[in-house]
């Protein structure tokens, strides 16, 4: 937990060192792979065997044989060069994106060291879902158990007349099964009944996990919604941290349950119904497993896929309508509509703001797991002389090594994804100030790159209601605010370098005036 605080906390100063040394590393990586590749080209050139073509010697098991020829090099080579050459291209036309999305992931560990309570949400969001866990295995249990109790008569004997036959334990010593079938017992087998109740238990138990899904969505709504609204509250404090207000996560939490209950309710039962047809369809597949109809096999595996994609898909728009109902208190079709139609404008920065964030948060996680691993192997293995004697000998560790890093790689989870919420709010903030204020004029549409321009043009007609709304919003800032005094920009100084942005002492106007006053002074002491 601590390792897993000191990274977030550190990656406000290491965020663009390490992600650019990963990056040029890579670079440096593949162009040594073709300086080897070509170096084993021109070596094996002018020898006879190995200007045999791959397709002369045909498939080998021994791909060995495969590096004896120099087509198998230069066919290295080349693709090599095509992979350098894209990846050199690709940073060249995304730089500035990747600095956005470290200025963003700096701009997040600031946040979390001023809201330092947020890292302490997975708890309340783990003792929640334990209850929704807890309530279903009740109902699930009360389920399966409820109904009369039914006692089949068990027989050691193969050919016995009354085995499998309901029988009453009070009675059945004095019935002559005993007699005809010796060592018969009447033992219980199950629960149940002939009611219309007994025959719908399959029914209820569905509904009961339909109930379970929908508890644990809302509960991770809740978190999420409650998360967003707290770095809201950072992101839009101008002075920060003197304008932050107090208890932002509790203030938080109490709006998500005053005023957001029924849309963070909704946009849990949408992913509930499609994680629980999810569950049917393996149900069905696991059914069908030995059945020969080729064509059943093949619908039931593209469902499969169809319904992954969407259940994917409907998290990742529930998560961004979660954060726009935390920032503006709409409801949530109108903060799913708000967040499409925002993401899919600035659809290249969320790629690259979303692979970033996800490669330093999984080499946070290796890093962590990898130190605890690597401490607990030497404690368990007694290899650390000051507590030598205090460890317990073990014959097997293992067991308990696995334990350990699993358990930190779960604890580094829980606090990264407090994390990637953070960036995930900073960066819609950060969209709601960027994307309406390029679509005032001509002059800053000229500003846009490519990408942007053919999106904002895919998206004008379908989004055009949707702008109009967005025009009435307060708080857009670059679209609202000229960084005078009267009207400063909120984001930080980081962005604003970025963008070109400054944040004035004095109103344009006040400093023009007091030049007028100036000279007019110099005028009469002339």
């Amino acid at each position: 937990m601590v390792i897993s605080l000191l990274f977030i906390l550190l990656l406000r100063f290491t965020a663009g060192v390490l992600l650019w040394c990963v990056i040029f590393g890579v670079i440096i990586a593949v162009g040594y792979g073709i300086w080897h590749c070509y170096w084993e080209y021109m070596t094996l050139r002018g020898k006879p065997d190995a200007d045999v073509t791959i397709s002369d010697i045909g498939f080998q098991t021994d791909f060995r044989v495969y590096l004896q020829l120099s087509q198998t090099w230069l066919i290295f080579m080349i693709s090599l060069a095509v992979t350098e050459a894209v990846i050199i291209i690709i940073l060249i036309f995304l730089r500035r994106r990747v600095r956005i999305a470290i200025a963003l992931l700096k701009e997040g560990s600031k946040a979390v060291s001023y809201i330092m309570s947020a890292l302490l949400y997975p708890i309340i969001t783990f003792l929640l879902l334990a209850l929704c866990i807890a309530y279903w295995a009740v109902t699930a249990v009360f389920l399966a158990s409820s109904g009369d109790a039914v006692y089949k008569v068990m027989s050691t004997q193969p050919n016995c007349k009354y085995a499998n036959i309901t029988c009453n334990p009070e009675t059945f010593g004095q019935s002559n099964v005993t007699r005809v079938c010796p060592g018969s017992q009447c033992t219980f087998a199950f629960y149940g009944g002939e009611s219309v109740y007994h025959r719908y238990i399959f029914v209820l138990q569905l509904c009961n996990l339909l109930v379970f899904l929908w508890l644990v969505n809302f509960v991770i709504a809740l978190g999420q919604c409650t998360l967003a609204g707290a770095f809201a509250s950072y992101y839009w404090a101008l002075k920060k941290p003197a304008d932050i207000p107090a208890c932002p996560l509790t203030a938080s939490f109490g709006r998500a349950i005053r005023y957001h209950t029924g849309s963070l309710a909704f946009g849990a039962l949408i992913l509930s119904i499609v994680q629980f047809i999810r569950i049917i369809l393996e149900y069905l597949d696991h059914k069908l497993k030995g059945a020969h109809n080729a064509l059943t096999r093949f619908l039931l595996c593209c469902l499969k896929c169809c319904f992954w994609c969407l259940e994917h898909f409907i998290k990742f728009m529930n998560r961004n309508a979660y954060i726009m109902i935390a920032i503006y208190g709409k409801n949530f079709c109108a903060s799913a509509r708000d967040a499409f139609f925002l993401l899919m404008r600035n659809v290249v920065r969320v790629a690259v703001l979303d692979k970033v964030t996800d490669f330093l948060l999984f080499l946070g996680k290796l890093l962590i797991s990898g130190s605890v691993g690597v401490l607990a192997f030497f404690f368990f293995t007694r290899k650390i002389p000051v507590i030598q004697e205090e460890v317990p000998s073990l014959n097997y560790y293992w067991v308990p090594l696995l334990t350990v890093i699993f358990g930190s790689y779960l604890v580094a989870h829980g606090f990264f994804s407090v994390y990637a919420m953070c960036v995930d709010t900073l960066f819609l903030c950060f969209c709601k100030y960027t994307v309406f204020s390029w679509f005032m004029c001509l002059g800053p549409l000229l500003a846009l790159s490519l990408s942007d321009c053919v999106l904002f043009f895919i998206a004008l007609p379908s989004a055009s209601s949707q702008l109009a709304m967005e025009w009435r919003l307060a708080m857009v800032d670059l679209e609202k605010n000229d960084g005078s005094a009267a009207r400063p920009y909120f984001m930080s100084s980081t962005l604003r370098a970025i963008l070109n942005k400054k944040n004035h002492k004095r109103a344009p106007e006040r400093k023009r005036a007091r030049a007028v006053g100036v000279k007019g002074q110099k005028k009469g002491l002339c």
